[in-house]
């Protein structure tokens, strides 16, 4: 008969093991789309059973951190376009299609960091952030005017790379270790200022839906504060409930 496995701490041995894992996604042991150890090698890594890692893997599956793919293993999850617009980018026609859009950058540099950035990003201090600007369109017509604001310390040349990709998440998991795990929105209805409606080619005064996005990474680190103003006119803001 199985010893019962001893319990480190107060949470259950499957947490435990879940956050070696994360841990081992962070520090760069295991890196986007690369395959882990199976469970019986993690499980003789981390003296456990294959069935407490099993369970750990199982709730990394469901929170789209690994992925298992049948007959071949458990990997990392990459942030592909597809993961990005099913998680992350809720803007769909109103003929129910989502597509992931297009991104034209307009600016990036180092600012200050405002009020709602230092809060979101917990920085302290004489501090600044890399600002990106841009707007992103579907079939060319711009649809989203967002700013996104990172901390200098996690992206350190973010701003001297010349092109931002328009998958901006996969760039920081590849580039700088960051891979952005969920994120925390609020949204609300604004009218369209003047530098808003240019950007957006509509109407000063037009209706639209203002998103604020706090993005975490793997460890919890908050890692990106994004506000975006979106048009409405033929979009509309889906969320799915679980």
């Amino acid at each position: 008969m199985r010893a019962a496995e001893p319990q480190i701490d107060a949470n259950p041995l499957y947490r435990q093991v879940k956050a070696r894992i994360v841990q081992g996604l962070t520090d760069g042991t295991w890196k986007p789309g690369e395959m882990l150890p199976s469970e019986p090698a993690l499980g003789s890594l981390f003296g456990v059973s294959p069935g407490t890692v099993r369970k750990a893997l199982d709730e990394l599956t469901a929170e789209n951190i690994v992925v298992r793919r049948q007959g071949r293993g458990t990997f990392a999850a990459e942030l592909d376009d597809n993961r990005i617009l099913f998680h992350f980018f809720k803007l769909t026609g109103d003929d129910g299609v989502r597509r992931f859009p297009d991104s034209r950058v307009t600016g990036v540099d180092r600012f200050a960091p405002s009020p709602e950035e230092r809060a979101a990003l917990q920085l302290s201090g004489n501090v600044r952030v890399i600002r990106i600007a841009r707007i992103r369109l579907l079939d060319d017509a711009p649809v989203i005017a967002e700013t996104i604001a990172v901390p200098t310390r996690a992206f350190p040349d973010l701003d001297r790379l010349g092109t931002i990709p328009n998958n901006i998440y996969a760039l920081y998991a590849s580039r700088y270790g960051r891979t952005v795990a969920r994120a925390h929105e609020e949204a609300k209805a604004v009218n369209a200022d003047a530098a808003a409606a240019k950007d957006l080619n509509v109407k000063p005064g037009t209706a639209l839906l203002a998103v604020a996005r706090t993005a975490y990474a793997l460890n919890g680190e908050p890692v990106e504060y994004r506000h975006s103003l979106c048009r409405t006119d033929g979009f509309h803001y889906q969320v799915d409930l679980r």
